[in-house]
């Protein structure tokens, strides 16, 4: 560029330097892809060190490891159970709905009932000092989990609740549910003392406050809506009821 002149003007070949303009963008170039493969390195590290820290090594007992993949996993000392999700349902009371009819003026409240179907877990155990560990799927709105929620999940991690089942005939009780008028008075379970520790991104580890005696439960995870529907149940038989182990993986 010419001040002189105030217009830019050509350069002779004969003057530029083509060697070291030449060397100049093969530095730039080299330079350039040094650094791309530094961050790709970087990337690669990162993603190894996640897998690491959430799959390979969480020792939830000596010598052993929680195993790859997303759920519940039930600790029975060094023996890990994976629990699988059972299907709930809600139901009215028919006694209560009875004196709805009975009674002519809408004054008694309704009733309903969350029911796992049979009278027993498919999971057996007969050690009462469990622990329990939950896998979720990483943020990511195009991966599917199998994971199942009956509504949308809340946004401060997994609210799960232990409760304890009554047997009633060929269903296992959870909750109940009491409304008037379309507005909900009361919830009435039987909640375990749980508690609930972040050990590595999107896997969460549960304690017993209290040792569990022998009868069916359930681990509830609590939504915004609600209860979820589906969830992990299991029974405790007592220690010396002798009967056979349900299936393990180390």
């Amino acid at each position: 560029y010419s001040v002189e002149r105030s217009a830019w003007e050509e350069i002779p070949a004969a003057m530029v330097d083509w060697d070291a303009t030449a060397k100049a963008a093969a530095a730039e170039k080299s330079a350039e892809e040094a650094l791309d493969k530094k961050v790709h390195m970087q990337e690669e590290a990162n993603r190894i060190d996640t897998v690491m820290d959430v799959d390979a090594s969480l020792e939830v007992a000596p010598g052993v490891f929680l195993p790859p993949g997303e759920g519940m996993f039930l600790i029975d000392g060094k023996h890990i159970t994976p629990l699988e999700q059972a299907g709930a349902g809600i139901s009215t009371d028919k006694k209560q709905f009875l004196k709805q009819v009975l009674v002519p003026i809408p004054i008694v409240p309704s009733k309903r009932t969350v029911d796992i179907p049979g009278s027993h877990a498919k999971i057996r155990v007969s050690d009462s000092n469990l622990e329990f560990y939950l896998r979720e799927a990483p943020p990511d709105p195009d991966r599917t989990s199998p994971i199942v929620k009956s509504s949308r999940p809340g946004e401060s991690g997994p609210e799960v609740e232990l409760l304890r089942a009554t047997v009633k005939g060929n269903k296992r009780q959870l909750e109940s549910i009491m409304a008037l008028f379309g507005e909900q008075l009361e919830e009435n379970r039987k909640t375990m003392s749980l508690q609930r520790w972040e050990i590595a991104p999107t896997v969460f580890r549960f304690t017993l406050g209290e040792p569990l005696t022998p009868g069916e439960y359930a681990l509830a995870e609590m939504l915004p809506d609600g209860m979820n529907l589906f969830v992990w149940d299991f029974g405790v038989d007592p220690a010396s009821a002798g009967k056979p182990a349900a299936p393990r993986t180390k």
